[in-house]
């Protein structure tokens, strides 16, 4: 599908939501797959939920994306990621 293609109106805010198991290095990696796409992510805006019963990290990153082909790049890698569960 071509930038054309989609609703979305380029470049535009979009938050990801990624959810993946509680662990040290989780929030690390998500943060490093998002910044080879974004470079200027700022990290301070990542938003971070645990589960009900803290097994669960829920994190929320909302980067400005300037193509559909970014953010499709973006999630691809997060979701082949051994550490993340679910990205919406």
């Amino acid at each position: 599908m071509s930038q054309g293609e989609t609703l979305l109106e380029f470049p535009c805010d979009f938050p990801l939501k990624i959810m993946g198991a509680r662990c040290d290095d989780y929030a690390q990696a998500v943060l490093e797959v998002v910044l080879r796409h974004f470079p200027d992510y700022d990290a301070a805006g990542m938003e971070m939920r645990p589960s009900a019963k803290g097994n669960y990290l829920s994190l929320t990153c909302t980067v400005r994306a300037t193509s559909k082909i970014q953010l499709d790049d973006l999630y691809r890698e997060l979701t082949a990621h051994p550490l993340v569960k679910v990205v919406l």
